[in-house]
């Protein structure tokens, strides 16, 4: 490996000892941009790697609020603007009791690649709180929410750095967010946060858009080998909107996805989810807040499996669109004795990256990386912020349409970018360098600082 990639990795597995998940993304990103750093001795000459890994600026705050019961509870609240080069901090803001610094620093730093592929003009970002939403009262989840904009609102707004949702944080949350930024700003920044309801600012088809965009890509994928996505079976992770969006666009193009997983175990439903039953009542699974995937197999009679998760079922093509680290060595394994010929990562970082170094060198397998699977998420997000500054509102039809166009163009540089640097078709290389290269160029052009 070239030595100044060496020196940086190795700098960031000191530094961050204590926060595997970002290390973790570091050496997934960085292994593929030897061709690229190699051919930019100026990168090093100005440390450009070294300042890509920190970031731009990032805090925690308090968050103190009272449950219905009027006790009084106080969390940490989370924000990472990573990186402001190519345009106003974006990125989510996830709600889970694993809430810590690493996760906040690997998904901001994930966000970076991710955003900059799109070719909007958006920055990465990401933020947080160790607050679990499961279980408390619509109350609770205002107070808090009311709380964390209090806190969050002086460093925030449409050309500054804008918010979305996450794990944790749905319409809802989202909707309680901006009603708490109003109040505070007195004005109507719409473009402050995206992920909102329709009736205040939001876009057609953003609760779908991560899914839809990632079955665009699979599209992508299988034509290049001559393949239709027609009588595909998936299998995916998760239940919701992600999940819920892939499996609404796979039916409508005539594939059909088979499981469902949850903390409790999958399901695996031979027939497919593919009537109008089946689809709507994954949003009931999810409105429930019991977070239980075996209340699908009790009202649709398929089998349920406690405690495991689907990658052992034999299908042609995985997708795991649940959360980080949902794929070890082990399911690494099972996927290669099934011969699955398409890995379709969505959830950011769903794979180790033993098990997806693994993967890749399956002579007969297609790895496709979540930074450009998933990005349809976000790019319907700044299609919201575009919708807002305009005073517009689309079509889900137009939506659907830039979105398909957005993921087709992801696609598109992300092989080209792996041919450019002599890595044949490979599209996490690819990836990574495309998205790498527009924020280095960018940064370079800014000046040190």
């Amino acid at each position: 490996m070239n030595a100044y990639l060496a020196s940086v990795i190795e700098n960031v597995k000191t530094k961050h000892a204590n926060e595997p998940e970002f290390v973790q993304t570091v050496e997934e990103v960085f292994s593929s941009l030897e061709p690229v750093i190699e051919r930019h001795p100026e990168y090093e000459k100005a440390d450009l790697l070294n300042r890509l890994v920190e970031p731009e600026r990032m805090f925690t705050f308090r968050v103190t609020w009272m449950a219905d019961d009027g006790t009084w509870h106080t969390n940490i609240g989370y924000r990472c603007q990573f990186n402001g080069a190519i345009g106003p901090y974006k990125g989510g803001l996830r709600f889970q009791k694993n809430v810590y610094p690493g996760i906040i620093k690997f998904l901001g730093f994930e966000q970076i690649f991710k955003n900059s592929l799109t070719g909007l003009p958006i920055g990465g970002a990401k933020g947080g709180s160790d607050f679990d939403p499961a279980g408390k009262s619509d109350a609770e989840v205002m107070r808090f929410c009311q709380s964390f904009m209090q806190a969050l609102y002086r460093y925030i707004g449409p050309d500054i750095d804008v918010p979305a949702g996450d794990m944790g944080v749905g319409g809802r949350e989202i909707g309680y967010l901006f009603g708490e930024y109003r109040r505070l700003k007195g004005c109507w920044e719409n473009g402050v946060l995206t992920g909102k309801g329709f009736s205040y600012g939001g876009s057609r088809i953003r609760p779908e858009a991560t899914g839809f965009g990632a079955v665009y890509y699979l599209e992508n994928v299988l034509k290049h080998f001559g393949e239709d996505i027609k009588g595909k079976t998936i299998a995916i992770s998760g239940f919701g909107n992600v999940a819920w969006g892939i499996v609404k666009k796979a039916h409508e193009l005539g594939a059909k996805v088979v499981t469902l997983s949850g903390p409790d175990g999958y399901i695996y439903d031979p027939d497919g989810i593919v009537t109008d039953e089946k689809i709507n009542y994954m949003l009931e699974m999810r409105a429930s807040g019991r977070n239980r995937v075996q209340d699908y197999s009790d009202k649709f009679g398929c089998e349920f499996h406690a405690g495991e998760k689907p990658w052992g079922v034999k299908v042609d093509v995985i997708m795991p669109a649940a959360m980080q680290n949902d794929v070890h060595m082990e399911q690494a394994k099972q996927i290669a004795a099934n011969h699955i010929k398409y890995y379709i990562e969505v959830a950011n970082m769903p794979t180790t990256n033993d098990a997806l170094k693994f993967l890749i060198d399956q002579k007969d397998m297609v790895v496709a990386p979540s930074k450009a699977v998933n990005a349809g998420g976000v790019a319907t997000s700044a299609l919201e912020m575009a919708q807002n500054s305009e005073r517009l509102v689309w079509t889900a039809e137009e939506v659907d349409k830039q979105l398909h166009q957005i993921m087709n163009t992801i696609y598109t540089m992300s092989v080209e970018a792996a041919e450019r640097n002599g890595l044949g078709y490979n599209l996490v290389a690819g990836a990574n360098i495309a998205g790498f290269e527009r924020v280095a160029d960018a940064m370079m052009q800014q000046g040190i600082f």
